[in-house]
């Protein structure tokens, strides 16, 4: 959950305020008194300014200037995450916890766990099953299943009301029922196992890495959605007795600054798991042996399942001892598995990009062009997927409603109107204008990118890269040869027509790209 909080810092161990008889909690007088008091302790944290997690290990603090090991052997300091679940009912299960070496963690960024296969394994094997006690779900934290979905259908995600509550379990400490787990988050800092965090924690110069890329505005936007949801973490104090009764006068938006909120929420995100076939309060959980202990890959089958009173794991192949294990992370594009997760698969079959085409609003026959694009499954502003491998096929998808756009003759129009398809009758010259409409802009949208597709590739081969700017490329070049295959498409569609040298026709209301 990665720096959520910095109340482990030695300057800030002071507990929330507590009465043995505490006034009413809406009353202003002690709301005041708790808010003075919090933003003292924040401001003091804020001094603080920890990057340091809750595991120790081999870590190394800075202390007025000296450096001070803590030991790895301290059985205070440090529990294994596997042990701790054992002793808190976990049955004997197939895994280990592993250590990958990475080049490139420091302080802040420490060397990440994975699981690991402890034996040789066969595909059909339970490798482990966590019992209900040992898995985070609303169910849990808000204590009524009806407060749960009242919640999560209006402003507020699962994803926040997770979030909040190991954020407020975190200032617990040692106390926590969950502070192994915890630790364990704080430690992977919501890293994929290519060591990356989610971009929404990158910096505006990290950004830059995906200029040129549609993913560097939905991350700012998905940023935005984080902030509308931290103005609303109040709602979810006030609204659930369990977390009003258990932490009195932590109003989250006085006890969290959004930075820490924002980073608990990317945290709770990279390993959150969405359950099939169980209440709306338990399908996100969070399962301490699940990610990103466990790396998602796309071409994978096995899932955390619910069953009875347990969450398990079913793996899809066969492993060797020691070698990592890998879940299924649903159909998701590899924008998304960057938010998400901090990670690119270059073997995603869901990879895809989005092209947006809209009917204009201005053509006196727009109304008929609706029509006849809703008729044939189309909207007025239409967006069409361009599936990695299926560029070929998104083109000639694309072809129709674009012609559709071009008509512009109301007698062309009248026989489109009464056709039964999306076939519109087209002039060389008009076949030519949509197709130079379509090369120019997948022209274009590759030359968005400060960097050509031979460039990317020959970045990628450097071993030093850092993860962040690694899984950057990544993106962008497989973005780049999706665009490049669109446009050999067209560019051959092109060729085709019977005098490729016709000048394209005038077309006052094409259909608009974007």
């Amino acid at each position: 959950m990665m720096d959520i909080t910095c109340y482990h810092q030695i300057r800030c161990t002071s507990s929330p305020i507590r009465f043995i008889s505490p006034p009413h909690p809406y009353r202003v007088s002690s709301k005041s008194i708790y808010i003075n008091n919090q933003r003292k302790r924040r401001n003091l944290c804020l001094v603080a300014s920890s990057s340091d997690t809750l595991i120790a290990g081999s870590h190394k603090e800075e202390d007025n200037g000296k450096t001070i090991k803590k030991s790895s052997t301290s059985i205070d300091e440090y529990e294994d995450l596997k042990s701790w679940m054992h002793s808190k009912g976990l049955p004997p299960c197939k895994i280990v916890l592993d250590e990958k070496d990475c080049k490139f963690h420091t302080q802040k960024h420490r060397p990440i766990h994975y699981v690991a296969a402890s034996e040789d394994l066969e595909k059909g094997d339970i490798v482990f099953s966590v019992p209900d006690e040992l898995v985070v779900t609303l169910e849990r934290v808000l204590g009524n299943e009806t407060i749960a979905e009242l919640l999560t259908t209006n402003k507020l995600s699962e994803l926040a009301c997770l979030a909040l509550y190991l954020m407020y379990e975190k200032k617990q400490k040692k106390k926590s029922f969950w502070y192994p787990f915890i630790r364990e988050l704080d430690r992977q800092r919501g890293r994929g196992q290519l060591a990356a965090e989610s971009p929404l924690l990158w910096s505006e110069d990290e950004l830059a890495y995906l200029t040129g890329s549609p993913t560097k505005a939905a991350v700012l936007e998905r940023e935005e959605g984080i902030k509308r949801e931290y103005n609303e973490l109040d709602t979810v104090w006030f609204m659930s007795g369990s977390l009003f009764q258990q932490y009195p006068y932590d109003i989250p938006t006085e006890a969290f600054p959004y930075e820490i909120f924002k980073q608990a929420f990317v945290a709770v995100q990279s390993c959150v798991v969405h359950l099939q076939k169980v209440s709306l309060a338990r399908r996100f959980a969070l399962v301490p042996l699940g990610p990103p202990l466990l790396a998602y890959k796309s071409n994978c089958k096995a899932m955390l399942t619910a069953v009875e009173g347990a969450v398990q794991l079913m793996v899809d192949r066969p492993y060797k001892a020691g070698e990592p294990i890998f879940i299924w992370c649903g159909p998701q594009p590899n924008s998304k598995l960057l938010i998400n997760y901090g990670f690119v698969d270059e073997d995603n079959p869901y990879d895809r990009i989005l092209v947006e085409a809209s009917l204009s609003t201005e053509d006196p026959q727009y109304h008929d062009k609706r029509m006849v694009a809703q008729r044939n499954g189309k909207l007025a502003i239409q967006v069409f997927q361009v599936s990695a491998g299926k560029e070929k096929e998104a083109v000639y998808d694309m072809l129709p409603y674009l012609r559709l756009g071009y008509v512009s003759d109301p007698s062309e129009m009248e026989s489109v109107i009464s056709s039964q398809g999306p076939v519109c009758p087209m002039s060389p010259c008009m076949e030519r204008a949509v197709l130079d409409q379509l090369s120019h802009y997948f022209t274009a949208r590759l030359a968005g990118y400060p960097t050509t597709l031979s460039e990317d590739e020959a970045l990628l081969t450097d071993s030093s890269l850092d993860p962040k700017k690694r899984v950057a490329t990544q993106l962008v070049k497989l973005e780049k040869k999706m665009l490049t295959a669109c446009l050999h498409a067209t560019v051959e569609l092109i060729k085709q027509l019977p005098d490729d040298t016709i000048s394209p026709c005038p077309a006052p209301y094409a259909p608009q790209l974007k």
